[in-house]
């Protein structure tokens, strides 16, 4: 097994650490990683969430932070593109009282009497998307498949500021979500040729599994903003070059041998 595939098995299996250490290691590995058929770098966006089957329809806006590889194909115009959004959340804004009964949340009180303030559901969910991805005109792209997650949180939070007084009070139901998340995912996007060739992209994702266990139709929906940065593109094309300037200056010296042999040999 080659050195980039234990590094790309080894950094996929610490996805599941921290986020924090996972995109240090990232960082770390960019030039070792990307080559002229992989392209390595850091995915960061905000996704757009909502949980169907409530009656709030509210979108819950949240940061996502991961790192990913594009693998180039046979084809330069087609490629396969993975890697885990290490920090990232599914959810829903501003539940109702219907949805906290379901969820079985009872209303924060100060001496009988309900505070006023809002409930939001937050799922702290690993991401990872299984894309074919297809270049078609002067660095647009489209790209699709599915994505799969991995619930590792789940809390209603309740967020009040009522005078001068700020609360905040979550309710861990990580019980009643499902472990796995999975759906279908496709965006477009445009990567730029110049620079770094970061790239900018939206895309969007509708599940077909349900969230919660006891609760049908209750799919997750999102549309996500994304911006990429390739990690160590310039590192890697530099070793690159040098290495191939050095298979040229030994062939060079190689092919002089040989002329210098032919010389003595004609002399003789």
């Amino acid at each position: 097994m080659s050195k980039k595939a234990i590094m790309l098995i080894v950094t996929l299996m610490l996805a599941s650490v921290t986020s924090q250490s996972q995109v240090l290691i990232s960082l770390l590995l960019g030039d070792k990683l990307n080559s002229d058929k992989l392209e390595f770098g850091l995915e960061t966006g905000l996704n757009f969430e909502q949980i169907e089957g409530f009656e709030s329809n509210d979108r819950r806006t949240f940061f996502n932070i991961g790192f990913y590889f594009d693998l180039k194909l046979k084809n330069p115009d087609w490629s396969v593109y993975t890697g885990v959004l290490v920090k990232a959340n599914q959810g829903l804004d501003n539940l109702t009282d219907n949805d906290l009964d379901f969820l079985g949340i009872d209303k924060q009180k100060e001496n009988g009497v309900v505070i006023d303030g809002s409930y939001r559901q937050v799922i702290n969910t690993f991401m990872v998307p299984a894309l074919l991805k297809y270049k078609f005109y002067k660095g647009f792209y489209a790209e699709g498949g599915m994505q799969f997650g991995w619930h590792t949180k789940a809390f209603v939070e309740f967020n009040s500021d009522n005078d001068d007084i700020e609360e905040r009070v979550r309710y861990k139901n990580k019980d009643a979500i499902q472990k796995i998340d999975a759906g279908f995912l496709g965006g477009v996007g445009y990567q730029f040729k110049k620079g770094r060739k970061m790239s900018v992209g939206a895309k969007y994702y509708h599940g077909l599994v349900d969230i919660y266990k006891e609760k049908s139709g209750t799919k997750s929906n999102s549309f996500f903003v994304k911006v990429t940065f390739p990690v160590g593109v310039t590192k890697a094309k530099e070793k690159a070059e040098k290495e191939q300037a050095e298979k040229d200056k030994e062939a060079l010296e190689k092919e002089n041998l040989e002329l210098q042999k032919r010389i003595e040999e004609l002399e003789k």
